[in-house]
């Protein structure tokens, strides 16, 4: 089990896995540890739903790769929240030693921190691994395209960002925006969606993204789920994931 700098709150398990639960700068923070480690200790990183549909998470551990999770939910992938998840980042990288470049896992709200933090901070990411993911606040929790919208959620996110019903017309920092970073800096991109999904509509999402990385021929696996609609996410064979994230290792 990995040795941290400071003492866990709790000690557990994950599905066979060691599990720590720490507190850093008073949020939750978790590490799970393989029974092997991989050389240069790679690690995944969930950034929202730890244990969700994770069939890819533990395959991964089952491959070696370190499994982390902080705790900043409610924060829409605004700018705080992304200065908060690069202090867990840096602690995980300068005082615990996992690798300087890490594989970062966005599952539906969690596509808004994953993407903005990979924009900002492309030199930390191998690749990125996108489910249903949300792409652009207009189309959730807006509701403002064709998805259902959630508007307590809408009132809470315009808020993270200073933003209200008149300024979000002009708001350009989504992930969308952000796709020419991470194509400067070729992030592979694994992404799965339902195309049948009334949450996250695939086409104001992921497919958006998808024919960004096609067009310009970045490395992308894309699979599109047939009749699926926000859940369940991930699938029951991860090994097309698992593949595809491993080749990005190389």
């Amino acid at each position: 089990m990995l040795q941290l700098p400071i003492a866990p709150m709790a000690v557990g398990d994950y599905h066979g896995f060691p599990r720590q639960d720490f507190l850093l700068e008073g949020r939750l923070g978790v590490v799970i540890s393989p029974h092997t480690a991989r050389p240069g200790m790679p690690w995944i990183w969930r950034a929202e739903f730890l244990g969700a549909f994770d069939t890819v998470d533990v395959a991964m551990l089952h491959a070696g790769f370190h499994l982390a999770y902080y705790q900043v939910s409610d924060m829409y992938g605004c700018p705080a929240s992304i200065a908060l998840m690069k202090g867990f980042y840096d602690f995980l990288t300068e005082q615990v030693g996992l690798a300087r470049r890490t594989v970062l896992f966005g599952f539906s709200r969690g596509g808004l921190y994953a993407v903005n933090f990979a924009a900002q901070f492309p030199e930390a990411i191998c690749a990125l691994y996108l489910d249903a993911p949300v792409l652009d606040i207009r189309s959730w929790p807006g509701g403002l395209m064709q998805g259902e919208g959630a508007p307590a959620e809408y009132a809470q996110c315009l808020a993270c960002y200073g933003l209200d019903a008149d300024t979000i017309g002009n708001f350009h920092s989504n992930p969308l925006d952000k796709l020419p970073i991470l194509r400067q800096a070729h992030i592979p991109i694994a992404l799965v969606a339902g195309d049948a999904d009334p949450v996250v509509p695939h086409t104001e999402n992921a497919q958006l993204l998808a024919d960004d990385y096609r067009a310009h021929g970045e490395k992308l696996l894309y699979i599109l789920k047939p009749g699926c609609a926000h859940h369940p996410h991930s699938l029951e064979d991860p090994t097309p994931v698992v593949e595809f994230l491993l080749s990005c290792m190389a």
